[in-house]
């Protein structure tokens, strides 16, 4: 199918574009920005009048719950739900069941992904067998059947050798090893930060010192080793001063940060709302302060929706027995575009597009989130002033429950393009 993009707003911030220009899509590939290619006759038009085209959204957390928790959410909601989000490329967690650690599981999923034909679908391997933190995986294999990293999702590695010996191979073979920096034994087992709040509330506390003592080891770890380390879902201003420095150190380092943790604290909890609790728990205002800094200067590399659907059984239930997660591809423009309003600069939506597209597919070494000439046409098409009440009836994942329930936010995706097929039109 040959498409013709007419007068929408071009932004583009891996080729530093945002100006109105038509953009032209031929055999699944972007085929011309501004000009058409020689001889282009367009099968179909889309009038972009007041709308953003963008490069299709880049998530580096999604849980899409298969295999083994199709109960929660299954992979054809879950997909229906990045189309309706504009989020084209998914990276997922190991944390299934069973656990992504053998190749023929990783095949599976990805052959699954493939007859949908909507997002890339591209799975973080196991870093350790059965994420036990004992014996690692076998990484080669894992890798050609398609992973695009290892990770131990919110299992610890109580051994650091193991740890260790994970990160000198990875160094060898060129993977990156993505880890959420939490100490396995201080704040194990919390369920809010722990400051006056929890106190108040009665509620185990997770300290940010949980965060900053298993940056410390790792940062020792990257130094021995010189592994490449993505750092998922940072939560607190002490953890992101500590990644800045090992930046201007030069380590291999990079970091993203949970969308929800860009806009709530622990305050957010109100009376014990299940749907803000969190793995990294929300923090005080200090620490949301942190993040919105560390994102301008560049100490964040990226944004994730850090999507993790719960059905009703798990969540509505006493705070520190729900399950923590909530849904997010949905809303992880929205919020962005939130964020970049809060800027009040110039290039401000330029900026939240980029955490979430360039920035995150550069991470994970995937080809995506820009519209260069011969790049996969993935394109969303988005109404930035639209506004949009966040309801149940209004999500398509199966997954319900998030603490923005009944806010009005403003940015509505009109359509959804995957490799220059129109996945989703509102």
């Amino acid at each position: 199918m040959k498409l013709h993009i007419k007068n929408g707003r071009l932004v583009d911030p891996a080729n530093g574009i945002d100006e109105t220009r038509d953009l032209f899509i031929a055999d699944g590939k972007i085929a011309g920005v501004g000009t058409a290619p020689a001889g282009f006759e367009a099968d179909h038009t889309i009038a972009a009048d007041g709308l953003v085209v963008a490069p299709g959204l880049v998530d580096l957390s999604a849980r899409l719950r298969e295999p083994g928790y199709e109960y929660k959410a299954t992979l054809e909601s879950e997909m229906q739900a990045a189309m309706q989000g504009g989020v084209t490329t998914l990276v997922c967690p190991p944390d299934t069941d069973p656990v992504l650690d053998e190749p023929g599981l990783v095949e599976m999923l990805k052959h699954r992904a493939r007859i949908l034909n909507q997002a890339h679908v591209h799975p973080l391997g196991a870093l350790t067998v059965g994420l036990k933190g004992q014996a690692l995986t076998e990484m080669a294999e894992l890798t050609e059947a398609g992973c695009i990293g290892f990770a131990q999702a919110e299992e610890p590695v109580l051994d650091t050798t193991v740890l260790l010996r994970a990160m000198q191979y990875a160094k060898t073979f060129g993977y990156t090893v993505w880890l959420r920096p939490q100490d396995p034994h201080i704040g194990r087992g919390g369920v809010a930060h722990s400051g006056p709040l929890a106190s108040r509330l009665g509620l185990s506390g997770v300290p940010v010192m949980s965060e900053t003592i298993a940056l410390h080891t790792i940062f020792e770890l990257m130094r021995a080793t010189g592994a490449r380390v993505h750092l998922c879902r940072i939560s607190s201003a002490a953890g992101l001063e500590l990644i800045r420095a090992a930046k201007k150190e030069g380590l291999p380092v990079t970091c993203d940060v949970g969308v929800h943790h860009l806009h709530m604290t622990d305050a957010d909890i109100g009376f014990f709302d299940s749907n803000a609790r969190f793995t990294p728990p929300l923090r005080a205002q200090r620490d949301r302060d942190a993040i919105h800094a560390g994102l301008l200067d560049g100490t964040v590399d990226a944004v994730c929706s850090d999507h993790t659907p719960v059905d009703d059984d798990e969540k509505l239930l006493p705070f520190g027995e729900a399950s923590p997660g909530a849904t997010g591809l949905e809303l992880l423009l929205a919020l962005m575009l939130k964020w970049a309003e809060d800027q009040r600069g110039a290039d401000g939506l330029s900026r939240a597009v980029a955490k979430v597209t360039h920035d995150a597919a550069r991470i994970a070494g995937l080809p995506a989130g820009t519209l260069s000439v011969g790049a996969s046409a993935d394109v969303v098409l988005f109404d930035p002033d639209l506004r949009w009440k966040v309801e149940r009836s209004a999500l398509a994942s199966q997954g319900k429950h998030t603490p923005f329930l009944g806010y009005e936010l403003a940015g509505q995706v009109k359509t959804t393009i995957v490799r220059g097929q129109l996945a989703f039109q509102r």
